[in-house]
């Protein structure tokens, strides 16, 4: 170890950078090195207390506690140029009081106590530092203390995202068998004051189930005989969960499916039945009351008011601890359910469509990862027909549809695509032959243009309509993907140029002057390559998923770079997701216009350490495709 390059080293690290020259040397001289490879239990909670103030001089660490019920709690990650152990090494507890685990190779200075002591008692500078920004933080602080407090541990036990559905759920379920009566079956629900009934067959197996709505509108709205069966009127598939979901996945599913109870299921067995109204018990407020309004509304001049209330859905999210990925998924639900209620309004207004068809949106939306609203980006997929006149019938019907559609979702606050990416542009409402041609063509032909409309519109998914019509369009960009290499490092080379806004010392990159000056933009710098990254091993990988997660999910197994660094991306992502969305809210907290820009000066230690290490598992996975592809293919 040469002595003058810890010397170096210090000098440019708080809290040694406060000391004098003569105090660092004589430090330097006595201080040794040790390397802790990946995974290293470095300290261990309850064990004796550490013997030395460590100083990591290169890789990371983790700091944890263990809680009362066994879990672990993350409360800090640390890199180059912090430190630990200062607290089991100067306090009186003979007990460590953290586990430190290396979360990458590390080596670190160790300092002993006989060194560290006297200069913390000769020098106030160096003092002050430590109980700035290690004791302030840490002291007198319970596990439970910092489980609601970080920002990945923030859900603590609440609601939606932490509780599971058998826990809220109706477990006294009233059945009646399918060949009861309507009349039976009314007065079973009458006698048990429910508004919802289980149909079951001879084997007590679930088959349907009836409530009070089917009452209202099957039996008594028609006059129906009430000695009918009653499995005449019952509704068909039933929705299910697990006893072991969370509540947050019933309530997608009732959004999805536009129903009010869901079955829950043990073992294949029912078990009890969740409602709409158990689950405004449990909140007080549900995403649900969002998705009924909408339907109700008949008209885009009704949605207009509804439609403002979605992004208030953010906010209690965020106070709820829910998870980025689970904020955009519900998000997503009841974008997904406004625009299909403009479409139903617009195919009420304009009559039955002259062919198939199939709304289809991409870009965050098709992925199912929006915050609040974006700007539009969808297309039509319609059917082909050897018929001229029905072809341009179908033609002068949708161009008169999408703008219609189109101006209804800039009402209801979706501004129209810069780029003219929207259905109402002609050239993205064509047949299904039409749009094979385009992915054939943008494939076979990379030219930039085609690589970049093929990093927008690959991400589509199908929000309306006739879903064989996308089901075919994917099926075919399946085929057409396979064995086009040149295509793929093309695209690996447009993905490898936007790098993390993270320089070659750790040091964020940001904007140097201009309305962001200091800033650093987390959508285009920081979601985008990501995005990008898992979109293109997807595709290598000839998986169908466009939500990022999914795609990473889906491909475990299938692609090495996701089997080596599939979570570090899937955890990369929720985290700066969750920053963006955590900026926003503030934004419009204070009447200001929500943007992805940032200040990492403004962000904790914490935040700031994970979302570099954050942006170094993108650059690392970018410096692979440019190994994979080579230089000479992702170059052109």
């Amino acid at each position: 170890m040469v002595i003058d390059d810890v010397i170096k080293f210090f000098q440019e690290i708080p809290p040694f950078q406060f000391l004098e020259a003569r105090e660092l040397r004589s430090i330097a001289e006595k201080v040794s090195m040790e390397f802790y490879p990946k995974g290293t239990v470095i300290l261990r909670q309850d064990d004796p207390a550490s013997d030395a103030l460590r100083v990591i001089k290169k890789g990371g660490v983790k700091v944890s506690v263990r809680s009362e019920d066994g879990q672990e709690v993350i409360i800090d990650h640390r890199g180059e140029g912090d430190t630990f152990g200062l607290m089991s090494l100067i306090g009186k507890d003979e007990k460590q009081k953290t586990t430190v685990i290396a979360i990458e190779d590390t080596i670190c200075y160790l300092m002993k106590k006989s060194q560290v002591l006297p200069v913390i008692e000769t020098n106030p500078a160096f003092t002050e530092y430590f109980l700035q920004f290690h004791f302030s933080k840490y002291v007198d602080k319970t596990s439970r203390d910092m489980h609601a407090k970080s920002l990945f541990y923030g859900s603590s036990d609440h609601l939606l995202f932490t509780t599971p559905v058998g826990d809220i759920a109706t477990k006294d379920v009233v059945t009646v068998t399918q060949d009861a009566s309507i009349q039976e079956a009314a007065q079973e629900m009458s006698r048990n004051r429910i508004s919802s009934l289980i149909i079951v067959d001879d084997n007590g197996l679930p088959v349907g189930i009836v409530t009070d709505r089917d009452l209202r509108e099957k039996v008594v709205s028609r006059g129906r005989d009430v000695t009918d069966m009653v499995k005449d009127i019952m509704t068909l598939p039933m929705i299910r969960v697990d006893v072991k979901d969370y509540c947050f996945e019933a309530v997608l599913k009732m959004i999805k499916h536009n129903i009010h109870h869901i079955l829950v299921i043990k073992d294949g067995r029912l078990k009890g039945v969740l409602t709409n109204h158990d689950l405004m018990m449990l909140q007080g407020t549900s995403p649900l009351s969002f998705a009924k309004d909408l339907e109700s509304q008949q008209s885009v001049e009704g949605l207009v008011p509804v439609s403002t209330k979605i992004n208030r859905v953010v906010g209690l999210l965020l106070k709820e601890g829910a998870k980025a990925s689970n904020i955009t998924k519900i998000i997503a639900e009841l974008n997904d359910r406004l625009v299909r209620k403009v479409l139903e309004i617009a195919e009420a207004k304009f009559g039955k469509p002259p062919v198939p068809y199939c709304w289809i949106s991409f870009g965050s939306e098709g992925r199912k990862e929006q915050t609040f609203k974006t700007d539009q980006d969808n297309a039509i997929i319609h059917g082909d027909t050897d018929s001229p006149a029905l072809a341009d019938q179908a033609k002068r019907y949708f161009a008169a549809f999408s703008l219609f559609v189109r101006d209804g979702l800039v009402r209801c606050g979706f501004p129209h695509c810069p780029a003219d990416y929207m259905a109402s542009n002609p050239r993205w409402c064509q047949p299904l032959s039409v749009w094979k041609q385009y992915f054939t063509s943008w494939v076979h032909t990379p030219n930039p243009e085609a690589v970049l409309r093929s990093l927008i519109f690959f991400d589509f998914r199908m929000l309306h309509g006739d879903e064989r019509l996308a089901a075919e369009l994917r099926s075919h960009l399946g085929s057409i993907l396979k064995g086009q290499n040149i295509f793929l490092a093309q695209m690996a080379g447009v993905v490898i140029k936007n790098r993390p806004p993270l320089g070659f010392f750790k040091k964020f990159i940001v904007e140097k002057d201009g309305e962001h000056k200091n800033e650093l933009n987390l959508k285009f710098r920081g979601i985008g390559p990501l995005v990008d990254i898992v979109r293109l091993f997807a595709l290598e990988s000839g998986v169908s998923e466009t939500s990022t997660l999914e795609r990473i999910e889906a491909m475990k197994g299938k692609h090495p770079s996701i089997d080596s660094s599939g979570d570090e991306l899937a955890q990369a992502f929720e985290f700066i997701t969750l920053l963006r969305i955590h900026h926003q809210v503030e934004q419009i907290e204070k009447g200001e216009e929500p943007d992805n820009f940032i200040n990492p000066t403004r962000l904790s230690n914490l935040e700031k350490r994970i979302l570099k290490e954050s942006f170094q598992v993108i650059s690392l996975l970018q410096d692979g495709l440019s190994d994979q592809y080579g230089p000479g293919m992702v170059g052109g």
